[in-house]
């Protein structure tokens, strides 16, 4: 009866895109588009969920302007089409607050897994959008979810959210680091042997390598008589 009533109520939501949807609008590989955010040739997201990176209809659409990618009018209405409720927003507009298992997770005082087994098994309301293989909501589906079977919310993560607040992006791929930019390390000191009666050079020896930040294996050995 809950998933009638919650079917009943029209989504109004904005086209969003992950990489794989990029990819499928500009027919490409999946890591052509993640590589064209990391050289820059996308913009940066417009939102950040659970880590993951997704971008406005209209952010996205400028990768045509210079004439060298074309997302067809038939990809795009395919596209548009698997967002049912979809409208294009402007970046600059006021957005609904969308959520991922991250966010429900928190506001729902549970861990990921119980919100994915409550998917499973239907217990929670289903998400608004399937993009790029992550599952997201808007915020109010999940609230209105949550008063409809009496689960408690953590208020304080509903207005956090609401106020911007998010987590961290997910880091995508290794990172190039110039030589130049890698610290210089300085060499090994060579292995010393010292004898009872230098003690004294010993001692200051091993002070100088601790320093330095290495450390130090003593092997004792006899003195030939």
């Amino acid at each position: 009866m809950i998933e009638k009533v919650l079917c009943m109520v029209a989504v109004h939501k904005p086209y969003l895109l992950g990489h794989a949807e990029i990819a499928s609008l500009y027919g490409v590989e999946r890591q052509t588009s993640q590589k064209w955010k990391t050289d820059g040739t996308l913009a940066e997201p417009d939102l950040v969920i659970s880590g993951n990176p997704y971008w406005l209809l209209s952010t996205v659409l400028q990768l045509s302007a210079d004439g060298s990618r074309e997302a067809t009018e038939q990809r795009l209405a395919e596209y548009e089409a698997s967002i049912p409720g979809g409208y294009q927003a402007d970046p600059e507009e006021q957005l609904p607050v969308i959520v991922g298992i991250m966010e429900v997770a928190k506001i729902l005082g549970q861990d990921k897994q119980a919100i994915s087994r409550w998917r499973h098994r239907k217990q929670i309301a289903a998400s608004d959008y399937e993009l790029s293989g992550s599952p997201l909501w808007l915020m109010e589906t999940v609230l209105a979810d949550a008063t409809a079977r009496g689960r408690a919310v953590a208020q304080v993560e509903v207005e956090r959210l609401r106020e911007g607040g998010r987590g961290f992006q997910k880091p995508r791929g290794r990172r190039s680091t110039s030589p130049e930019a890698r610290p210089r390390q300085r060499p090994l000191p060579h292995a010393r042997t010292f004898t009872s009666e230098q003690s004294g050079e010993a001692a200051s020896f091993l002070a100088a390598v601790l320093e330095q930040g290495h450390s130090v294996v003593i092997r004792p050995q006899r003195q030939k008589s």
